[in-house]
């Protein structure tokens, strides 16, 4: 049997890593500004990360979740206070694409309503109905989708309080910042608005904060830069440091009911252990603070720098937007410089290191990019 090739892979395996750096098989040392789209969050190998796997996978490793688990009540307690969201509840499942799916099911459920109405350049994940919320146009939305979804432009009000007063809409759904879209930041008046007419419509607000949520905007969540409050909130990625566990936080106007949501390996005990060890680390060690300090000290860098068109984002989810393609330019960074990046669309770079990043580590991409456009612009 042979691997289903839907992936362009470069020709690179890591073998180790420790923090925010990778060595492949030939012992040559990359520096990680990437985290496998913003899955790292508290460093590579961390030991205490490693430790907490380590022992719960002696005592208990997985067991469904029809019998009682405590780790997951420590989980849910101590998001809760980190967030600041401690009246909500959570329901844990396995990635981004689960939760949203599952926070699209419960708008329906409260509202009876099935309508949703996304964003242009969003990306919601890759289920059937969450794909259906996804403005790109490299993936294929499903002709027969659970809900219909309705694209209005990001940051216009008007635009979507037409399609409120059409009295169908079940929820909006916006993530904290666009990360497939370009590391795009929503202007806070219009959370605000949009808060509003969620309000004002009976409409749930949906946050899906599973890029640019668990610190990496300097914030915990992203939307905390407006001032406002989501219904439901969606989690993945950096939650478990790698391994695979995402989850909605659900507003208190929100009644559970058994049968209403389920899930086979969501909240299992190895998920538990490795999200409540990089909420440990993530306090101990201040990483929301360091996300928000390391990305200032970038951006400011970055705009220094001739030949980049745009820095846009907040703390350590950064996009470097430039008017010419960037295949060339990612590809001197990593085979030449030796560092790791991400893209989205043509032209633009997307900076999503591990929030443990130093200014140190920052700066010597800075010096890397400095040259490689020097270089291409004087080819």
């Amino acid at each position: 049997m042979k691997l289903f090739d839907v992936y362009p892979l470069y020709d690179i395996e890591p073998v180790r890593a420790n923090g925010c750096y990778l060595w492949d098989k030939t012992d040559t040392k990359y520096l990680d500004l990437y985290g496998g789209h913003a899955v790292i969050s508290v460093g590579h190998t961390h030991p205490y990360y490693v430790e907490k796997l380590s022992s719960q996978l002696k005592a208990i490793g997985f067991y469904s979740n029809a019998v009682k688990n405590s780790l997951q009540v420590e989980l849910a307690e101590k998001l809760g206070k980190a967030s600041g969201y401690d009246d909500y509840s959570l329901f844990l499942c396995n990635s981004g694409a689960e939760a949203n799916e599952n926070a699209l099911k419960l708008a329906s459920f409260h509202t009876g309503r099935k309508r949703v109405i996304s964003f242009g350049q969003s990306f919601h994940g890759r289920t059937s109905l969450a794909v259906s919320t996804t403005d790109n146009p490299a993936i294929v939305a499903p002709v027969n989708a659970v809900h219909q979804v309705s694209f209005v432009p990001l940051n216009d009000a008007k635009a979507v309080e037409e399609e409120m007063k059409k009295g169908d809409v079940c929820a909006v759904i916006i993530e904290g910042i666009q990360g497939i879209g370009g590391i795009r930041i929503p202007k806070t008046d219009f959370m605000h608005k949009l808060r509003a007419l969620c309000d004002q419509y009976g409409v749930v607000l949906i946050l899906d904060e599973i890029q640019s949520g668990y610190g990496r905007s300097g914030k915990f969540f992203a939307h905390q830069y407006a001032g406002i409050k989501a219904d439901l909130i969606t989690l993945a990625k950096g939650m478990g440091n790698g391994f695979p566990i995402g989850g909605v936080m659900i507003g208190p106007q929100f009644e559970a009911r058994y049968g209403m949501l389920g899930t086979t390996f969501g909240g299992n005990h190895l998920a538990c252990a490795a999200a409540i060890a990089v909420l440990d680390i993530m306090e101990k060690e201040q990483l929301v603070e360091n996300a928000a300090e390391v990305g200032k000290f970038l951006m400011e860098e970055l705009n220094d720098l001739d030949g980049i068109r745009e820095v846009r984002g907040e703390g350590l989810i950064i996009g470097l937007e430039f008017d010419f393609p960037i295949s060339e330019i990612r590809k001197k960074l990593l085979f030449e410089k030796h560092i790791f990046t991400g893209y989205s669309g043509q032209n633009t770079i997307r900076i999503l290191p591990p929030l443990t990043l130093t200014k140190e580590q920052a700066e010597s991409f800075v010096v890397a990019l400095s040259e490689v456009l020097f270089e291409l612009d004087n080819k």
